[in-house]
């Protein structure tokens, strides 16, 4: 049978699409009250044509029937608080714990709907936060990289000779070390191939600055990573803090005014080491059943199908 005509029996005969109860509001918001737990996490995701939807998931579900609580369109505090203020108040005061991102719209929606509940920040977008930095630095260095060599080209023609590169002892020019160090400048150390290692010897030996500031984000994973207590956790996000200031980067001083303004529930991760991993996970999950539709043409029935799995 045709796919099109099979995917077209199924939704207006084979199925209870159109008797679903939620399908008038599906396409602003869903609601499943049943799938409460004492851990949530809250994160957006895009169905299609960039359109964000807030989803709130149990994580005692592991990404199977039962893991989604609520579905909302946008990011708003005010349409994310309508919603989950549907839920008993009884069944909303067993929530633990909820994790989250830094945006101050969930921080707010969560404050208000789940009052007993531990707000987490996930340390990966803590993390991401650092990675980003590093690569904002490396990206300044590659344009002024690239404008003076188009400055040098430009002084060859004139004297009517060929521009010729300078060439570094693995191969690469300036502008190619720069663009080829990308993904070294996410991994530990530990972790680079013999390649990766020399490029970043000769990395850092011509952007000194590049080398501190990877070293700053190393140092903040390593803080997750080893650190087993809150208080000593604590300590070091401070020393981290003054190395950051003594630095002088400016992308830098952003993620530590960031990390200033949300180290109360950023330090909660130190309670339970609970991440916003489950909520990627299924983020990930819905990208792939996406795009078994090869993009959605109608949100209602892929919302409708999507509950069928893991609602």
């Amino acid at each position: 049978m045709d796919g099109k005509q099979l995917q077209d029996q199924y939704k207006n005969h084979l199925s209870d699409f159109h008797d679903w109860d939620q399908k008038p509001h599906a396409e602003s918001w869903t609601l499943f009250p049943e799938n409460i737990s004492e851990h949530l996490s809250i994160d957006e995701t895009s169905f299609s044509n960039g359109e964000l939807y807030t989803i709130v998931s149990s994580k005692s579900a592991k990404g199977r029937k039962g893991t989604i609580l609520a579905t909302i369109k946008g990011t708003k505090a005010e349409d994310i608080m309508a919603v989950l203020e549907r839920i008993p108040l009884r069944s909303r005061n067993k929530v633990k714990e909820v994790t989250m991102d830094m945006a101050p719209n969930m921080a707010k929606a969560i404050r208000r709907c789940f009052r007993n509940a531990r707000r987490v920040v996930d340390r990966f977008h803590v993390q991401k936060l650092a990675f980003d930095a590093v690569q904002e630095l490396r990206i300044k260095y590659r344009w002024e990289v690239l404008d003076a060599e188009s400055k040098k080209i430009m002084e060859s023609r004139k004297r009517g000779i060929p521009y010729e590169p300078e060439l570094l002892p693995n191969g690469d020019t300036l502008k190619q070390l720069l663009a080829r160090s990308r993904h070294l400048l996410f991994k530990h150390p530990s972790r680079w191939s013999e390649s990766q290692k020399h490029r970043a010897e000769l990395l850092f030996l011509r952007f000194p600055k590049l080398k501190q500031a990877y070293d700053l984000g190393i140092a903040l994973g390593d803080i997750f990573n080893k650190c087993k207590d809150k208080k000593v956790a604590f300590t070091k996000l401070g020393l981290w803090n003054n190395q950051v200031e003594n630095a002088g980067i400016a992308s830098f001083e952003s993620v530590a005014k960031s990390i200033a303004a949300h180290h109360q529930y950023i330090l909660h991760y130190f309670d339970n080491r609970s991440t916003n991993a489950s909520a990627e996970s299924f983020n990930a999950k819905l990208k792939a059943f996406r795009s078994v539709f090869r993009g959605v043409r109608d949100t209602t029935f892929f919302l409708y199908r999507v509950m069928k799995l893991y609602a």
